[in-house]
């Protein structure tokens, strides 16, 4: 069996689970992150931290790639190991530079996502993806 045939022949609860697992962390990011960053672009240039030293602009961009384009293209499962990366450093950043003080309490919703996000970028998206709705041939 081939390494594509295995992961289409999960069993049904493992498949529904990482749907589960894949849609909802992106989502909790997408909407409690992500959007109001997108909507708010100008009002965010002028909080956004910037441990790195990239620029209020190039920052708040960084962000929000990770936190909007990257969600969306998990909730489809396409590139999904690939869109983790960047949710991931900023996840890291965010609780290593911007906010190492937090305590485990303070940065559960951080941890969180940083745990779904990690085993997603291992697991994949699992069968259920946009790709497997298009006709044979389609272009994905």
């Amino acid at each position: 069996m081939t390494p594509s045939a295995s992961l289409t022949a999960l069993p049904a609860p493992l498949s529904w689970g990482l749907l589960l697992m894949r849609v909802g962390a992106a989502l909790m990011l997408l909407l409690v992150h992500g959007l109001p960053k997108l909507l708010d672009w100008s009002g965010e240039l002028q909080r956004i931290e910037d441990p790195l030293g990239l620029g209020a602009p190039l920052t708040l961009g960084l962000a929000v790639f990770a936190e909007v384009l990257c969600p969306l293209l998990l909730i489809l499962g396409l590139w999904a190991r690939l869109a983790c990366l960047p949710v991931l450093a900023v996840l890291g950043v965010s609780l290593l530079l911007v906010h190492p003080e937090w305590s485990l309490e303070q940065g559960q919703f951080a941890w969180l996502l940083l745990v779904l996000y990690t085993g997603l970028a291992i697991t994949g998206p699992g069968p259920l993806v946009a790709q497997r709705l298009l006709p044979r041939g389609a272009p994905a």
